[in-house]
């Protein structure tokens, strides 16, 4: 059937994409987008954290001495150096991470997990699995699982091999290992 760009259902959009291809890409946004509000809003209300907040302390937790150069933890989260350093600016003034002197780049500078970043993060983290479990496993066909890691694996290799950031170092194991928070 025709949608009202003239493409039948076979055929690529004016976009390129083949109309399965499209709605795929539709239904992803609408998960990823109302995902990312009901995550945002159970971090905001269980622990005055923003999702944005939630990110930076993550990843801080789960890299080498709980510290990234500024620029290594843009690369691992994926948003611009400024973005990082305003959002790490914010964060320093709530005492959730400090900023110091690069420990490999004098040039540089590491944004450092605190004290009280690592509690915030410990006190966040069982509302936010629980919310994830809740809203995007538990309505997910078991068997399915497998093939959806593989996807996501397949696709987030596509983009680092296409995209313009640096490949990040290492995979994200504080869920998955020891805890270090």
């Amino acid at each position: 059937m025709p949608n009202d760009l003239g493409d039948s259902a076979d055929e690529p959009a004016h976009s390129g994409l083949t109309a399965e291809q499209e709605a795929t890409w539709f239904a992803y946004m609408r998960v990823a987008l109302r995902l990312n509000y009901e995550i945002n809003r159970e971090l905001q209300a269980d622990g005055g954290l923003s999702h944005q907040d939630f990110h930076v302390l993550n990843a801080l937790a789960d890299s080498a001495d709980q510290r990234l150069q500024l620029s290594d933890l843009a690369v691992r989260i994926g948003w611009e150096r400024s973005r990082v350093s305003h959002q790490v600016l914010r964060m320093e003034a709530r005492g959730l991470v400090a900023r110091r002197p690069s420990s490999t780049d004098a040039r540089g500078t590491d944004a450092v997990l605190t004290s009280q970043g690592r509690d915030a993060l410990r006190r966040a983290t069982p509302g936010h699995a629980a919310l994830v479990k809740q809203m995007f496993f538990d309505g997910l066909d078991p068997t399915l699982l497998g093939p959806l890691h593989t996807a996501l694996d397949q696709i987030h290799e596509q983009i680092l091999a296409h995209g313009t950031l640096p490949r990040p170092s290492g995979h994200q194991t504080r869920w998955t290992t020891t805890n270090k928070a």
